[in-house]
């Protein structure tokens, strides 16, 4: 496969390696009111514990520049400080801690304010996130019906990127995002193509709900992270940033790229099952939550899909009648009843993180 991965310029957010090949980066954007520093330091706590590695910040007005300086001077995250329309504000923020700028130059009103906000970055050694959104292009393409969506995302995108280079900055990251999928897929791939040295910010806007938006988010950002298109990642749902993350982390663990939260297989449940397969797989997921440990899990219904079709699994479970045999490595240890499987599989599974734990170097 062509990595395009491979190819993209490396750059620094705070501490984090992004692009020429690093890991692919999950982030997530903050849903607290900037102003209220406490509650803002304790979700991008929860965010990291959820293995969110880059946090985005609104900066709404400069009412909420002094919060943000004291985000950025605490948060344990790399913070990138998100603009939109006031150039002024990103102009500020890139003295004020942030690791990172992410602007619109579609509605930042201009290229002579652009040229602010590049002369800043360039004077704190930060990157910028050119973030080219379906309802904020460049304006000369906007009524453009000569183009498709996809085709007027990038040519903004071109267009924003060769007047950065003009100005002498490079420390760039690209998006174009739009919420349907295929535009999306059509535009990324050809911003891949047509300029391969930059990182591309991977996601689906406004994809939705929980449920619809996971769906959406996987089949696009997966779709070109399995092209070997993308260097990081959010996932934009209207739910919990913790979801976002959560998912981002399915969506690499899925593509076999990255995996640090365990991975759950569990077959459909059929007319050979002879325990509760919903609840039990149920529970063991809710309980994996819990569990930071790059672990496959199998919780299979019957024999059919036992140890044979999950050997693969670290630890896992094959049902039978009001019972279950807990096997390691596709090797059979006992056989507990209906009740106490998913405790038995949790137990297993911290056995694997106590091994690991003393493991010596």
């Amino acid at each position: 496969m062509n990595n395009a991965r491979d190819k993209t310029r490396q750059i620094r957010i705070g501490t984090l390696s992004l692009g020429g090949g690093s890991p692919v980066a999950v982030q997530s954007m903050l849903n607290t009111r900037t102003a209220d520093v406490t509650a803002c330091l304790n979700q991008i706590d929860a965010l990291r514990c959820q293995g969110c590695e880059i946090v985005r910040v609104a900066i709404p007005s400069s009412q909420h520049l002094a919060a943000f300086e004291q985000i950025c001077a605490l948060s344990p995250l790399p913070v990138v400080a998100d603009v939109h329309f006031d150039y002024r504000l990103a102009v500020a923020a890139s003295v004020q801690g942030a690791a990172k700028l992410r602007i619109n130059p579609g509605n930042i009103g201009g290229f002579d304010r652009l040229n602010a906000v590049l002369d800043a970055a360039h004077a704190a050694d930060i990157p910028i996130r050119i973030g080219v959104n379906a309802g904020s292009l460049a304006p000369r393409y906007q009524d453009d019906r000569r183009l498709s969506l996809a085709e007027k995302l990038v040519a903004s995108a071109l267009e924003f990127t060769e007047h950065c280079a003009l100005r002498g900055f490079e420390q760039l990251v690209l998006s174009v995002k739009a919420a349907s999928v295929p535009d999306t897929l059509a535009a990324y791939r050809s911003l891949s193509r047509e300029l391969p040295e930059f990182p591309l910010h991977l996601g689906i806007t406004e994809a939705g709900v929980s449920l619809a938006g996971t769906v959406k988010s996987a089949i696009g950002i997966g779709s070109l992270l399995e092209e070997g298109i993308g260097d990081t990642l959010r996932v934009s749902l209207t739910a919990s940033p913790l979801e976002e993350a959560r998912v981002g982390w399915e969506i690499l663990s899925a593509l076999e790229l990255r995996q640090r939260h365990p991975y759950l297989i569990s077959c459909p449940s059929c007319g050979r099952c002879e325990v509760d397969l919903i609840g039990i797989a149920t529970k063991v997921e809710q309980r994996l939550k819990e569990v930071q440990l790059p672990v496959t899990v199998a919780v299979m219904g019957c024999v059919v899909n036992g140890p044979g079709e999950a050997r693969r699994a670290d630890v896992g479970v094959a049902c039978g009648r009001g019972q279950g045999a807990i096997f390691k490595a596709g090797k059979v240890l006992y056989t507990v009843d209906e009740s106490q499987i998913v405790e038995a599989l949790l137990s297993e599974i911290a056995s694997l993180s106590l091994a690991q734990t003393v493991e010596p170097n």
